[in-house]
């Protein structure tokens, strides 16, 4: 099934207008993608195993989940979508934090991502053998120390795909939870 997205101009304004996954990489028009992490009670983050059939990044270590936003659809149904068709998992709109977001291009053969992101957060403590995964994106979940993403993160991406932006609002979201616990 071909998928559509909303279609905006490199300032993030929506040009009323409406383009294909083919079209909008191949053109390289500008569309939305999100990115959640999820972060258990021990700080640790949540991470998949990217597909070897996936396009981008295969076989690589990535974020909890996420994907592109459906023409019509707003982020945190994105992220809410995306957690059940990756995972397996069930998130309410009230488990989900706003953290930022940022643009980005992605560049390969004949794929020109042009994304407007947006980055999420879920806080919950989940039991990783109960998750169904999407045999065509995940090829395995693992929770990950806070220590050592960030140190993978700030080692040039070790081990983990270099999304630009997605990382950094990572890292970021654990100073605050650093300065907030100090307190």
């Amino acid at each position: 099934m071909e998928e559509y997205f909303d279609v905006f101009n490199e300032k993030g304004e929506y040009l009323n207008k409406v383009e294909s996954r083919e079209a909008c990489h191949t053109k390289g028009l500008w569309h939305k993608a999100v990115a959640v992490f999820i972060i258990n009670s021990k700080e640790q983050v949540l991470l998949q195993k990217r597909s070897p059939y996936k396009k981008l990044w295969p076989n690589c270590w990535d974020i909890t989940a996420g994907g592109h936003v459906f023409a019509g659809e707003f982020g945190f149904q994105a992220i809410i979508r995306e957690i059940k068709e990756e995972l397996g998992l069930t998130i309410e709109k009230n488990d989900i934090l706003f953290i930022g977001s940022s643009i980005s291009t992605n560049v390969k053969d004949n794929i020109i991502n042009n994304h407007f992101n947006e980055y999420y957060i879920i806080n919950k403590d989940i039991d990783i053998s109960n998750l169904t995964l999407q045999e065509e994106e995940v090829s395995e979940v693992k929770w990950v120390e806070k220590n050592d993403i960030i140190n993978r993160i700030t080692n040039n991406y070790d081990g983990i795909t270099n999304k630009e932006g997605c990382w950094e609002y990572l890292i970021k979201y654990y100073e605050w939870l650093d300065k907030n616990s100090q307190q």
